[in-house]
């Protein structure tokens, strides 16, 4: 097997297997779309962050990367790189060896312009390439997951009333906001994000263009609220039409078990829906259980991103 350097000249192979593992995954997704547009691969070819492995002659796989970036996560001091969704493949056959070869040589690359945090986003059901990821100390950190929006009954949930909110009324939002960064913050997540100032809120609301929801008590206290905005989220699958994605969410301790979280999302998928949108997404960490145990319920889960910090002893 060889590996190289990715190449401009290998990007229509390497767009043919992007494509046949992304059909690969909707046998096990079917929410997925039945046609996407694929981003192209050319800027990958020009950063030389990329690899390419060929057999024969052959491209049987490809491993790409965005250039690195500071602040990985938005909550460490390390320099991370990425390599999205449909910027890295392989084929069937010899596929975890195919991975794992690649990840050998685009490690390299990677430590070599000054990234410490690495990390890979894989579909769900590639148990072969994240298995070999494992292998090379990689863990699961993050994932992607949709649902078809339809027709449903609206939410009766006794004690709970729902609602969109005005934009007049976001800033009411920034004590659940709080209350989620110190939930994030906490065993076994352990994500310390900076919160946000209520002028920080309204303008992040204002350039997503993100919507607020909330569940309230019939006496009008909070028990959770969801945000959502288009052309949001980590995957190309965010960018097509019809798709909006839900970028944050929680629910209040005390009411977590009460139909109240349930009971919102039912009437966000329902107001989207009459909206025109056919798609849901959403994505979390692994780590967050409590998330992880109320998306899983409702979403099928279509990506695994993996991450690994490297001993940053390696760049004295």
């Amino acid at each position: 097997m060889e590996i190289t350097v990715f190449k401009k000249e290998y990007i229509e192979d390497a767009m043919s297997l992007a494509q046949s593992n992304y059909e690969a995954e909707r046998r096990f997704s079917p929410a997925l779309p039945e046609s996407v547009a694929i981003p192209s691969l050319s800027p990958f070819a020009e950063n030389g962050l990329g690899t390419a492995a060929f057999e024969k002659g052959k491209l049987v796989g490809f491993l790409c990367a965005v250039p690195p970036f500071p602040n990985c996560f938005g909550s460490t001091d390390a320099t991370g790189i990425f390599s999205p969704l449909g910027a890295n493949g392989a084929i069937e056959e010899n596929h975890a060896e195919i991975y794992a070869r690649m990840i050998e040589k685009a490690a390299q690359a990677w430590k070599e312009a000054g990234a410490s945090n690495h990390a890979i986003c894989f579909y769900a059901h590639d148990t072969e390439a994240q298995k070999q990821s494992f292998l090379y100390g990689y863990g699961l950190r993050c994932m992607d997951a949709i649902q078809i929006l339809e027709k449903k009954a609206e939410p009766t949930i006794p004690g709970y009333k729902f609602r969109e909110l005005t934009f007049a009324e976001f800033a009411t939002i920034l004590p659940l906001e709080h209350m989620l960064d110190k939930h994030m913050a906490a065993s076994p997540t352990f994500i310390l994000r900076p919160s946000a100032t209520e002028k920080e809120l309204l303008q992040k609301a204002r350039e997503q263009g993100a919507r607020y929801f909330l569940a309230e008590t019939e006496t009008g206290a909070p028990a959770a609220y969801m945000r959502a905005a288009e052309q949001d989220g980590e995957t190309f699958l965010c960018y097509q039409p019809g798709y909006i994605h839900i970028n944050g969410a929680f629910c209040l301790p005390a009411h977590r078990g009460s139909g109240a979280a349930s009971g919102l999302l039912r009437f966000v998928t329902n107001r989207f829906y009459r909206e025109g949108f056919s798609r849901l997404g959403v994505d979390f960490e692994s780590i967050n259980p409590t998330g992880h145990r109320f998306w899983r319920k409702y979403f099928q889960i279509y990506t695994h991103s993996v991450a690994r910090r490297i001993d940053e002893h390696v760049f004295l």
